[in-house]
């Protein structure tokens, strides 16, 4: 039989994880997702070398886990004169003879350049294909010598399932905030902004992301804002790129594209 009612009395215990994976990708999407409940794994520097999780919920590729009490992982040493960037992810495992899956906080440390520092490789994994491994990614940590910088978020944390239609987004170069409105697979953005940033900031990636939820199905997405002559260049990965110069003025701002 290729139909099962996952939910349904079976006279035997018969519902997997890949069963949950399956569903949850469908109803949330298939990107990994942390949910706005807890501290939304806060992250502060208890030490030079001690990174502290806050409690928090999320979804990796589907398979749902949660931190319940403050976790700590380990940085390891920076070096002097260079500089090196730390990203701490969830990393999800399953044991190929007993088939026994869990989620642990790991850090998988970058290279160390004397120039500038970059992330290091996230390793790749479909869990539903058959992978024992898989990586979520919540925070860098940058280190300069032996000098720990601020933590940076790499998620944006998602709200109640029944206010998922609509999200705030603060665009780059701004700090006014969008409203996101999804119907069915049609997104919509509107609001009124105020852009700040210009000059050696145009074709200058952004740090903001598009919540997960909401990002463009196509590679690529121009949003314009005709009154200020301004687009923002949204890539499927949530990223957004400054086309054209802002001007002071207020303008309205609106658009849609397809999502996932």
């Amino acid at each position: 039989m290729t139909i099962e009612l996952v939910d349904g009395k079976a006279g035997t215990a018969h519902i997997s994880s890949e069963d949950k994976a399956i569903i949850h990708q469908a109803k949330f999407s298939k990107s990994d997702v942390v949910f706005d409940w807890g501290d939304a794994f806060k992250c502060s520097m208890s030490s030079p070398n001690r990174a502290t999780i806050g409690t928090g919920c999320a979804s990796i590729q589907g398979l749902d886990w949660h931190v319940t009490a403050a976790e700590s992982v380990t940085i390891p040493n920076g070096s002097q004169g260079m500089k090196r960037n730390d990203i701490i992810c969830a990393h999800y495992h399953r044991d190929s003879r007993s088939g026994i899956e869990n989620v642990e906080l790991t850090v998988l440390k970058g290279s160390s350049n004397a120039t500038a520092a970059a992330d290091p490789t996230i390793p790749s994994g479909k869990i539903l294909s058959g992978a024992v491994d898989a990586y979520m990614p919540l925070w860098r940590i940058p280190l300069d010598g032996i000098t720990v910088g601020t933590p940076v978020r790499l998620f944006t944390p998602r709200g109640a399932l029944w206010d998922s239609v609509t999200q705030p987004w603060k665009p780059p170069y701004t700090s006014n905030s969008l409203t996101l409105c999804r119907i069915g697979r049609i997104v919509t953005i509107n609001g009124n902004v105020k852009f700040t940033g210009s000059g050696t900031q145009n074709y200058a990636m952004a740090v903001e992301t598009i919540p997960e939820a909401f990002r463009p199905l196509a590679d690529q997405s121009i949003i314009s804002f005709p009154s200020c002559g301004f687009s923002l260049l949204v890539m499927r990965d949530g990223k957004v790129q400054m086309l054209g110069d802002p001007k002071s003025a207020y303008s309205t701002a609106h658009g849609c594209w397809m999502s996932e």
